[in-house]
């Protein structure tokens, strides 16, 4: 008999239902039903759930910091410290997402980053030298100025150096147009954000307009940047070489992959796109599991991608898994 089949098992989170690693786990669990064997290796691309990815996949230990909400409520929010402690994982959802907020409670002009502020500052205090931030899902249009009180109020970094992980290209100016409408602001609130804005990056240490990813949960990035000098990041990319995935890639012999809702946007930057791109240049196939398939066929081109399963459910990724192995193993 040959070897068994391997897949690298390198699924994003299905946001609000399924986290990455146990997307990853139901996929793998599918593949051994059918004899094949799973390299698991969860990813995420900067957005929420990004904290726990890494900590899956590189091991380390959840801590909890008191903080608050982006309303200014007190919440005790979790980060991650990887490895030896010396890095830390800080998801900007974790205290100032947008999920933690009802739709009626959202208000682009009175949510702060205050609370990411904290955590950064909480994770420097348990030791971390380098934080990665993960700037999606936030609920907040204020250019990280909440953030940059906390921070201040709590020493600065110290030493530390913020990483920033942007799953866009917005700029820091745009961030108020093209973010806060879905973080409650209507046309009027949107002009007085985005006026607010302005006058942030004309008092900050350096102006951050014009650079691309600035403009990630609304300045964020942007004013983290021009206060501490943080790194700004393709999330997708930084990840992704983060957990070895090329070399990992190299030892299987197909990928697969997977994320909530799969469209056009999905192909352009973001995890899926970039694991299909890595699948191209290695020569291996890649099947794509998700919760949603909005994805126009027409955009795939010359990308190595097999096919594309709706399987929004453990059980239904399970069987996915197992089907995807069966089909493999016939051809």
């Amino acid at each position: 008999m040959g070897q068994p089949f391997r897949f690298l098992v390198a699924p994003d989170s299905f946001k609000g239902t399924i986290e990455a690693p146990e997307v990853a786990w139901a996929i793998a669990a599918g593949l051994a039903e059918a004899g094949a064997e799973a390299d698991l290796c969860p990813v995420a691309d900067g957005g929420e759930g990004t904290a726990e990815a890494l900590r899956a996949a590189l091991g380390g230990s959840v801590r909890e910091a008191a903080c608050h909400d982006p309303l200014g409520r007190p919440l005790e929010a979790r980060f991650v410290l990887l490895g030896g402690g010396a890095t830390a994982v800080v998801d900007t959802a974790a205290a100032s997402g947008l999920p933690l907020l009802a739709p009626e409670e959202r208000d682009a002009e009175a949510a702060s980053t205050y609370g990411t502020g904290e955590l950064i500052a909480a994770a420097i205090e348990a030791g971390a030298e380098t934080v990665i931030l993960a700037a999606g899902g936030s609920a907040t249009s204020d250019g990280g100025a909440g953030a940059i009180e906390a921070l201040r109020e709590r020493g600065g970094l110290r030493g530390a150096r913020i990483e920033v992980l942007c799953d866009v290209e917005t700029k820091f100016e745009y961030a108020a147009r093209v973010f806060a409408p879905q973080k409650g602001a209507d046309e009027a609130a949107v002009a007085r954000l985005g006026e607010r804005l302005q006058m942030l990056a004309a008092e900050l240490p350096r102006d951050p307009r014009g650079v691309p990813m600035t403009g990630c949960a609304g300045g964020l990035s942007g004013g983290l940047c021009a206060a501490f000098d943080a790194g700004l990041r393709s999330g997708a990319e930084y990840v992704l070489g983060l957990l070895g995935f090329e070399r990992r890639l190299e030892e299987a012999d197909a990928a697969i992959s997977g994320e909530g809702r799969i469209d056009s946007q999905s192909l352009e930057g973001k995890i899926v796109g970039q694991i299909a791109k890595a699948c191209a240049r290695a020569g291996r196939d890649l099947y794509v599991l998700v919760g949603r398939d909005q994805l126009d066929r027409a955009s795939i081109g010359e990308l190595p991608i097999r096919s594309i399963q709706e399987a929004g459910t453990v059980d239904a990724l399970r069987a996915a898994g197992r089907e995807i192995a069966v089909s493999r193993s016939r051809d």
